[in-house]
């Protein structure tokens, strides 16, 4: 057979393998990841801390406007649906606020890294945004802290092993630290 009249039929092959794969698919391109807690968490990032029952999660959202040191405070609260669909239980909660006073390290936690400063544990962690964060959210408190507390994650549960909870409570504070600083103009 002569080499033109194969061009035809191999352009049929892989147009006929594209067609069968989108109808595989179904068609659909996949959801892109809803961004929470005021913009700052990607929902795949706020889906790493699970209470072991999963579910969809969902942010029940709060902010409350202030003056001087305490200008700035926002609350999450990470919610998962429960099985029958219609109610849903709270798993953590991040909060943003205002601070007259630095992060310090507590007793075996473990340093957050890539420039920030803060620290994690299974089930809290905490990091500060950059200087002058505060001065430009309207504070005139020296520091903008967020703080994830997640009681599920506690070493005594048992629902993750220590490493992948402090690994998982410093990527969910991380994202949130990092995407409110650029938000806010100050990272």
């Amino acid at each position: 057979m002569n080499r033109k009249h194969l061009v035809l039929p191999a352009a049929l092959i892989v147009c006929g393998a594209a067609v069968a794969v989108t109808l595989w698919s179904g068609g659909e391109e996949p959801e892109p990841p809803r961004s929470l807690c005021f913009g700052t968490l990607d929902e795949r990032t706020a889906a790493l801390v699970d209470d072991g029952q999963g579910g969809r999660v969902d942010m029940e959202e709060f902010e409350r406007k202030g003056q001087g040191d305490n200008a700035f405070f926002r609350s999450c609260i990470a919610q998962r649906a429960n099985p029958d669909g219609d109610t849903t239980r709270n798993v953590y909660s991040l909060i943003m606020e205002d601070s007259k006073s630095a992060t310090g390290l507590p007793e075996g936690s473990v340093p957050l890294g890539d420039g920030l400063t803060g620290w994690a544990l299974p089930d809290k962690a905490e990091a500060q945004l950059p200087a002058g964060c505060a001065q430009r959210m309207g504070s005139t408190a020296p520091y903008i802290t967020v703080t994830l507390s997640a009681p599920s994650q506690a070493e005594k549960k048992g629902i993750v092993d220590r490493d992948t909870a402090i690994r998982n409570a410093a990527t969910v504070v991380r994202e949130t630290a990092v995407n409110l600083a650029r938000i806010s103009g100050c990272s």
